[in-house]
């Protein structure tokens, strides 16, 4: 099987400071990343600048009290940035990519020329804009957690449309952090199976547990938030994970896809020998020659170097053709069975 693609979300996680991103970069790759992805926006092209009532954060999360507008200016990464982030991630073998907010910031990944687009789970009923970045011919990863079923099948549709059919939809909770519980992985393979799409896992949970059960229910992207100290702060420090921890969840991940392998019933050399433990039918009393057998003379027992216990039933009555010792394995030349010919 081909490996999960693992994404480690550097997101707000530079402290803004670039030399922090780019150390960022080096110890995603050393903590087993294929990729790091940014969000490509500046609070103006994502909202405005306004301090009413639909524009402040009041529904539970963290940055409740906030607006959007001064939420963003603390969580953006300078589009000058970017260029450098990549120099970085290409130099260190690590894809990089993008989550683009709006045209101009598909038109300035581009020119990058990113091999792929993700669209983040509160720009999905943005037709306009998936349809744009679609028609770009590189691959598209959605993300669902504030999703319906019918937004889901019309953002899809709408790649498909572009003629874009290179899609990966992503099972998302969209609570910081979010509660395992909550994840309900069951949907993703559905997404599979409804939309016939690629299905991976955008993952806001602790731990690592909900993204390596999500390779094993056949995830081929895992994203999470990656910070290299939770002590940086930020919007998403919280719910972000270390280095430490992000090497232990892709070293885990990488265990399940061996585990996982292929379907198979052969049996590898190491194993062949251990058939030697199975089962068999030895003589448990010295049988004398034409004493027949019975289970009180005969019983299925280790090691299987006999006859297989399932041909009991029918050598139980039969006569010993010669004298058989006491720990002696069964064979049918050592015994006359009516109806068969030795």
């Amino acid at each position: 099987m081909a490996s999960t693609f693992i994404v480690a979300e550097l997101s707000a996680n530079h402290g803004h400071s670039l030399s922090i991103a780019l150390e960022t970069v080096r110890a995603a790759r050393a903590s087993g990343a294929d990729a790091i992805k940014l969000q490509t926006y500046t609070p103006d092209t994502i909202t405005l600048n306004c301090d009413n009532e639909y524009f402040r954060i009041q529904q539970g999360t963290i940055w409740d009290g906030e607006t959007l507008y001064t939420l963003y200016q603390k969580a953006y990464t300078p589009w000058e940035w970017h260029k450098a982030i990549q120099r970085e991630a290409e130099k260190e073998g690590l894809v990089f990519f993008s989550t683009p907010f709006d045209r101009s910031a598909v038109d300035f990944l581009s020119d990058l020329d990113v091999p792929m687009y993700k669209i983040a789970s509160f720009e999905i009923n943005d037709i306009p804009l998936i349809t744009y970045a679609a028609a770009k011919g590189k691959p598209m990863i959605l993300s669902t957690g504030v999703a319906t079923c019918g937004e889901i099948d019309e953002a899809v549709q709408a790649c498909r449309k572009t003629g874009n059919n290179h899609i990966t939809v992503l099972k998302c909770t969209s609570e910081y952090p979010a509660k395992p519980e909550d994840a309900n992985l069951r949907t993703m393979v559905n997404f599979r199976e409804t939309f016939g799409v690629d299905v991976g896992l955008s993952d806001h949970t602790e731990g690592f547990a909900v993204a390596v059960a999500a390779v094993a229910l056949g995830a081929t992207m895992v994203e999470k938030h990656f910070i290299l100290d939770r002590s940086i702060g930020g919007p998403d420090s919280s719910f972000s994970m270390e280095p430490k921890d992000f090497k232990m969840m892709t070293d885990s991940i990488r265990t399940v896809e061996k585990a996982l392998g292929r379907i198979s019933y052969e049996l590898p050399d190491s194993k062949k020998s251990s058939r030697h433990f199975m089962r068999s039918l030895f003589a448990v009393e010295d049988i004398q020659e034409g004493e027949v057998l019975s289970t009180m003379n005969v019983r299925s027992i280790r090691p299987g170097v006999g006859i297989p216990p399932k041909y009991l039933d029918r050598i139980l009555g039969a006569k010993a053709r010669r004298t058989i010792q006491r720990g002696t394995p069964l064979s049918f030349s050592d015994l006359d069975i009516p109806g068969i010919q030795q």
